[in-house]
C-alpha cells in the first residue's frame, strides 16, 4: 500500500522557519512526481510546491516563491519542504502528495492538484 507520512509542523512566529518531512513507503518513489498540497480551514487544496522525479525541475505557487524549497531524497524515499519568513496565511494543513501517473519526460512536474492521487494525512502548520 502506498503510504505517506509527514512530520515536522508546529506553531511558529511570523518570519520564522520549518522544514517538513514526508516519509514515504510503497511504491517506487524515484519515478514519481511529488508535491506538497496545503489546506486551511473552510479553504480548498492549494499545490503550494512540486518536483520531478530526479529532483532538478521544481514548480512553487506565486505565493511562496523564494521562501519555500521543496527538495527530495530518492535514496530515503522522502520529500522535503523547508519553510522560510512564514506568514499568518500559510497557516494550513501540509500534506505530501505523489502524482496519479508516471510521465515519459521525466522533467514534468504537475501543476495542479488532481494531478496527484495519494496524498498523507498531514501536519498542522500555524503562523502566529
Amino acid at each position: 500500500d502506498v503510504q505517506l507520512v509527514e512530520s515536522g509542523g508546529g506553531l511558529v512566529q511570523p518570519g520564522g522557519s520549518l522544514r517538513l518531512s514526508c516519509a514515504t513507503s510503497g511504491f517506487t518513489f524515484a519515478i514519481y512526481a511529488m508535491s506538497w498540497v496545503r489546506q486551511a480551514p473552510g479553504k480548498g487544496p492549494e499545490l503550494v510546491s512540486g518536483i520531478n522525479p530526479g529532483g532538478d525541475v521544481t514548480y512553487y505557487v506565486d505565493s511562496v516563491k523564494g521562501r519555500f524549497t521543496i527538495s527530495r531524497d530518492n535514496a530515503k524515499k522522502t520529500l522535503y519542504l523547508q519553510l522560510n519568513s512564514l506568514k499568518p496565511e500559510d497557516t494550513a494543513m501540509y500534506s505530501c502528495a505523489r502524482s496519479a501517473s508516471i510521465y515519459s519526460d521525466q522533467r514534468r512536474v504537475p501543476t495542479t492538484v488532481n494531478d496527484y492521487r495519494y496524498r498523507g494525512q498531514g501536519t498542522q502548520v500555524t503562523v502566529s
